[in-house]
């Protein structure tokens, strides 16, 4: 019998990100699934859906990620990704220490803002402990300090027809014939107002370094590493992604990710 211990998080990692791991994996028989025709990447993509399903079904809708005390941060958050973005434009915000950045705010809202990170950090502020799970199998315990995705959101309102938060980054992640393709993700509402998703400009007691994002990233704690923004540079309501990149909601996502990273 196998003595393997199991538990809630685990089995939702392995369900709801199969079709990630299978196409990090590196694995060839998986290759396919990039193909957004296959059968096989259909099949994956219903099971995703049906993950998501159970899991939004099972769960109240505040049921919050686990976090953790000061004591179980034992070592520095692990960069991902893109960790120096050589844009242009951001580059210039690092030259003066973002002093310059303003967040827009747009789309499906009552009142379009353009937010300085001084006005986000006179908003209400939220600290929280919790562990990066990231889709090439390691963790990281952080904490991380920033203004609720919610209280942005109710500055701004919402208008009928809102239903996910497009957030679009600074960093090129690729070129191709049309030009820089820049990083974006996307969430509904159902995880853009919960209370342990935030703008972090902070990450263990100090500003958020750029290897790790600055000067805000997105956490979404529910959710696996690759559907946390960094570098963000403008927030837009909408009521579908169904035009934007690849039309699968997120960088990743249109090269076969899931759109849908619950653990």
């Amino acid at each position: 019998m196998c003595a393997t211990k199991i538990n809630r998080r685990a089995v939702l990692r392995l369900g709801g990100a199969g079709l990630v791991t299978a196409t990090l994996g590196g694995c060839k028989a998986f290759d396919r699934l990039a193909d957004p025709a296959d059968p096989l990447r259909h099949y994956m993509e219903r099971a995703n859906r049906l993950t998501m399903a159970a899991q939004r079904g099972l769960l109240d809708r505040e049921a919050m990620a686990q976090e953790f005390q000061w004591f179980d941060i034992r070592q520095p958050q692990r960069p991902n990704g893109v960790t120096d973005p050589q844009d242009l434009d951001y580059l210039a915000h690092v030259a003066t220490g973002f002093s310059g950045h303003r967040l827009s705010v747009s789309g499906l809202v009552k009142r379009p803002q353009t937010l300085s990170l001084a006005d986000l950090e006179a908003m209400p502020t939220r600290r929280q402990i919790t562990r990066h799970d990231c889709v090439e199998g390691w963790s990281c315990i952080a904490q991380w300090t920033g203004v609720p995705l919610s209280a942005v959101l109710d500055r701004v309102g919402l208008l009928p027809g809102a239903n996910f938060v497009l957030i679009r980054c600074f960093d090129t992640i690729e070129r191709s014939l049309s030009g820089a393709v820049k990083y974006y993700e996307t969430i509904d509402m159902v995880d853009a107002m919960h209370p342990q998703t935030i703008l972090a400009f902070g990450m263990n007691g100090s500003a958020l370094p750029v290897p790790n994002g600055a000067p805000l990233r997105l956490r979404v704690e529910r959710q696996l590493g690759y559907k946390m923004a960094k570098y963000i540079r403008a927030i837009e309501v909408v009521d579908s992604f169904a035009g934007v990149g690849g039309g699968r909601g997120g960088y990743w996502e249109d090269r076969g990710y899931a759109w849908y990273a619950g653990i």
